[in-house]
């Protein structure tokens, strides 16, 4: 069966963490696999990431936490990522990150960790170092216990389906993602894209060169012609012209977001159908889109129109 889930970012306002916990609601009330929560440059967000991360641990919902490379120190990092794991998370995503506003691609802005790789290999010796076994009680005998090696972590990193930005070649891209594999990482997934072929000829890529971990599609419903252009200027991606098309003719902006929703759930059908193990989805902390694009999709047939 498919699995989903959701990517959050956390509020940076009052109003926005009204807004926010009333969506999560709906968001847990899905069912997902789990729920992402990013992580500002420099640890700019980390307190309200946790708070939501910690709101997650509440319910039936697995958190994971965004750590990312820019500005830390080995002790910096080791420090953050003991508190999450002391707060009871264990499932991150590790990203090497992009320069703070302000700072130019070649400026050094990354700190001790220069790469998502390092990063992973940090998160589990900082697991291993913090608890590196677990007793385990043995079925039939009151009061044995035998000793097993400690929690293991989940750790997903990012898969660019039509290259990094700073890649020069695809072969370069699939060997960064063999390379966090080789690091420890258990799960990948991919930025944006917007047509199918994108996301299965990179699957088939990465299976050929001998990436073994489940990559997930990154989905995000559209819901406008001006954030498609946002989107697209922040991501390097091609500009999908026929959406775009689509997206203008609409002649009013919930016209707009059924074009996005559309869009999304038909791209999700036909990765699900090329085999993709599952589906996450950039939420822009609202769960009305995402949820219908489960429904479009068929992975969701539980939760009501307007939840």
């Amino acid at each position: 069966m498919a699995t989903f889930s959701f990517e959050l970012y956390p509020p940076r306002s009052a109003a926005a963490e009204c807004a926010l916990y009333a969506s999560l609601d709906h968001l847990v009330a899905a069912g997902p696999e789990f729920i992402s929560v990013t992580y500002g440059a420099n640890g700019s967000s980390r307190d309200s990431s946790l708070g939501v991360l910690r709101h997650l641990l509440e319910t039936d919902v697995k958190p994971m936490a965004h750590l990312t490379c820019v500005g830390s120190t080995y002790a910096d990092a080791s420090r953050v990522i003991r508190q999450f794991l002391d707060a009871g998370i264990t499932s991150f995503l590790a990203l090497r990150g992009d320069p703070p506003a302000g700072v130019a691609e070649g400026d050094s802005f990354l700190g001790d960790l220069g790469s998502a790789g390092e990063l992973v290999q940090l998160i589990h010796h900082v697991q291993e170092e913090r608890a590196p076994f677990s007793q385990v009680e043995v079925p039939g005998f009151p009061g044995a216990r035998s000793i097993h090696s400690g929690e293991k972590v989940t750790i997903a990193v990012a898969a660019f389906p039509n290259g990094h930005p700073r890649s020069r070649s695809v072969s370069q891209d699939l060997d960064t993602l063999l390379a966090k594999e080789a690091a420890g990482a258990n799960l990948a997934i991919t930025q944006l894209f917007f047509h199918a072929e994108e996301y299965l000829r990179f699957v088939d890529q990465a299976r050929a060169a001998g990436v073994t971990m489940r990559i997930l599609p990154g989905i995000m419903p559209v819901l406008g012609a001006q954030r498609l252009r946002r989107i697209v200027e922040l991501t390097g991606e091609s500009m999908p012209i026929d959406l775009l098309r689509q997206l203008e003719a609409a002649d009013d902006p919930g016209a707009q977001q059924r074009v996005g929703v559309e869009h999304a759930a038909a791209l999700s059908s036909a990765v699900l159908a090329g085999g993709a193990p599952g589906l996450h989805l950039y939420t822009f902390n609202q769960h009305e889109a995402v949820l219908a694009v489960l429904r479009g999709a068929g992975l969701l047939t539980n939760v009501k129109e307007n939840a």
